[in-house]
């Protein structure tokens, strides 16, 4: 029977160069999906407890969706998962672009790579047939060279699709990732480390499998009405009108439950810079290394990332496979490089707002770097951010940072600063591992200004404007990632639309409401992580789930492509499924999830005193203990009960 997915994995021992293939029985499909589930099913099963994340012992996976190929819309997301050697623990990231489908046509639901080879090597598998091959000519090569000597080997028109990492990879850089689509990112959990550590310099794949789904008409008569939503994109406000939206909104004494629909008109026009201006005007981006305000990098300073900076240098927009709206584009530059992918909105406040960097020029430059490098910009830009504090507070001086003088919004300096770090060289090889692992060897109370969870850098969605950010910054088993959930996304979302009993948010509200700790809160926020799996098990978009679940129909499309009859209830199951075991991993590996600390400037602790966010602080103990709860775990370790294992068919840590 047709069913959307492909049924097997490609597992590869790099140690000694077996490749086989495994059969994937269809209750795994059922119990975890592909994608996200897939790949946790997998690791949960095979590496041992205690592996070292860079030795050969850990396992690689690279998944695509159950969705990707079955003419559903924004299923073009693929994911890299391992044992992050950034946490300690469970480790994913998320990228679009042009690979996702290249897994599938390939004939397999996903790669896993185990041991580790001598040499540099990149998998080939091309029209069945998979081989490994020496990469000793690629290691040393950006992401773009790899990628564009890769396809040059082709014979034909049609072109290889190419996952690989660049020299922060290859160099064992904790916030290392892996890229595709000329240097697209899966960027978080340092995963392209793994990937470097294991001497694997790329995939690279040519296939033409079919994917075939259970109900051809029906996928197609969703995907038509789903596109209606999308297309309709009235006249909207130009980029530098999204200041005073961001002034209203910090102003106004409610708050107003905000539906997705807006949010795509924004996307469409603009891509995700769109909010660039709006979030720092109202307390959704972090400061000056989250210690600062909207008061630090007001109006005038801000409006160089407004949006139609981006929008004006913009070339060409692209699409990720099977995505109708187009987010993504290409922006000319000057110098060095003639262009590049146009800066996400966590780019540029990472490298301009957080550091007080009003350059856009900087950042478009870096943007580029950081991408050719295969380096995390989030990560790098939170390093910068603690390095800087660091030496205003005297911790680091000239003499440990090569001379450099950091300070906020120095931009040559800072420019300098993450060359070092893609490099390794002199003070950038301390923070190539991330502001944690730097704090531990520099001591002298730095541990203080590195801003993270888990030892991972925390993104630009401030949690003392949202505390559900801080819910998921802290309790996620990836701690410190933005694409989950908060109070928002779950507004967004609209879930309570297609499952029945879920809260549904006044329109409009106190403030302060958000800051309350009653079970719907946690009732929210599992609600966010379990769809958000779902979405990740499909090889889903987040940006096309904010639209809503009855615009956007992930419950339906599943359904017409598996042949499954299950409700969306089951769905958000399967959800809970997927999040409690990779919490059982984390303890299996030795994470104690009560331990996770999350940074106090994050919190409110102390409160600001001005700007946006002042006098807010957020109640997480209360909040994370409650979503436990909400899962089935303890309360009090976070560590999921036996009950929950036994009723999810998971096998205890």
């Amino acid at each position: 029977m047709a069913k959307g997915y492909m049924g097997k994995v490609l597992v590869v021992n790099l140690s000694t160069g077996e490749i086989r293939e495994e059969a994937v029985p269809d209750s795994v499909y059922e119990n975890y999906l592909s994608g996200m589930g897939l790949g946790a099913y997998m690791l949960y099963k095979h590496i041992p407890a205690g592996a070292d994340p860079l030795g050969p012992d850990n396992m690689l996976g690279i998944v695509s969706g159950v969705l990707t190929g079955t003419g559903s819309l924004f299923t073009g997301r693929w994911m890299v998962v391992g044992k992050s050697p950034l946490t300690g623990g469970w480790g994913d990231a998320n990228c679009g672009g042009d690979f996702a489908p290249a897994i599938k046509r390939s004939g397999y639901d996903g790669f896993f790579f185990t041991g580790k080879s001598k040499k540099p090597v990149y998998l080939e598998v091309k029209n069945g047939k998979a081989e490994l091959k020496d990469a000793k000519d690629l290691w040393g090569k950006d992401t773009v060279e790899t990628e564009e000597i890769l396809k040059s080997r082709a014979e034909g028109p049609k072109k290889p699709k190419v996952a690989c990492i660049g020299p922060a990879g290859e160099k064992l850089s904790l916030i290392a990732g892996v890229s595709n689509d000329g240097g697209r990112m899966a960027a978080r959990s340092g995963l392209g480390a793994v990937m470097g550590s294991k001497k694997l310099k790329a995939v690279v794949l040519s296939g033409a499998a079919k994917i075939e789904v259970h109900d051809k008409e029906k996928m197609k008569a969703l995907s038509a009405a789903c596109n209606k939503w999308v297309q309709f994109q009235p006249p909207f406000l130009p980029g530098t009108l999204t200041f005073p939206v961001g002034l209203l909104l910090r102003v106004l004494p409610t708050g107003m439950a905000q539906d997705g629909l807006l949010y795509k008109i924004m996307l469409k026009k603009w891509g995700t810079v769109s909010m660039n201006q709006a979030s720092i005007e109202m307390g959704d981006s972090p400061i000056k290394n989250w210690g600062g305000s909207n008061k630090d990098f007001g109006p005038m300073r801000s409006f160089s990332v407004n949006p139609d900076v981006f929008k004006n240098r913009e070339t060409k927009k692209y699409h990720c496979f099977s995505c109708p709206l187009g987010c993504g584009g290409i922006c000319s530059m000057t110098g060095k490089f003639t262009h590049t992918h146009k800066p996400e909105y966590e780019t540029v406040l990472s490298l301009g707002g957080l550091l007080l960097n009003e350059d856009a020029e900087s950042i478009f430059y870096l943007n580029e770097v950081l991408n050719r490098a295969g380096m995390d910009t989030i990560s790098c830009g939170g390093s910068v951010a603690f390095a800087i504090e660091c030496f205003e507070r005297g911790i680091l001086t000239e003499k440990d940072t090569d001379g450099l003088v950091l300070k906020w919004g120095k931009t040559d300096a800072i420019v300098a600063l993450v060359e070092k770090m893609v490099k390794r060289e002199g003070i950038g090889d301390l923070l190539a591992d991330g502001s944690a692992a730097a704090a531990k060897k520099i001591g002298k109370g730095s541990e203080d200004f590195a801003v993270c969870s888990g030892r991972q850098e925390l993104p630009m969605h401030d949690s003392r404007n949202d505390p559900g950010f801080g819910v998921h910054y802290y309790a996620e088993p990836s701690p410190g990632k933005h694409t989950v959930g908060s109070y928002l996304y779950y507004e967004m979302f609209q879930l309570w639309k297609k499952v029945k009993g879920l809260p549904s948010p006044w329109l409009f509200y106190p403030k302060s409401v958000k800051y309350k700790t009653g079970r719907d809160k946690a009732v929210m926020s599992r609600v966010c992580s379990s769809y958000v799996n779902v979405v990740n098990g499909a090889g889903g978009c987040i940006f096309g789930a904010f639209i809503g679940a009855k615009r956007i129909p992930f419950f339906d499309w599943l359904n017409a492509a598996t042949g499954w009859n299950k409700t969306p209830e089951e769905y958000l199951e399967i959800g809970d499924r997927i999040q409690t075991i990779r919490q059982a991993f984390n303890v299996r590996h030795g994470i104690d999830p009560a331990k996770i600390k999350l940074h106090n400037r994050a919190l409110g602790r102390p409160p600001q005193t001005e700007g946006a966010n002042a006098g807010r602080s957020v109640p997480i103990e209360t909040l994370v203990a409650n979503y436990w709860a909400e899962f089935g775990w303890d309360e009090t370790t976070g560590v999921p009960k036996s009950a929950t294992l036994d009723r999810l068919g998971i096998e205890a840590p």
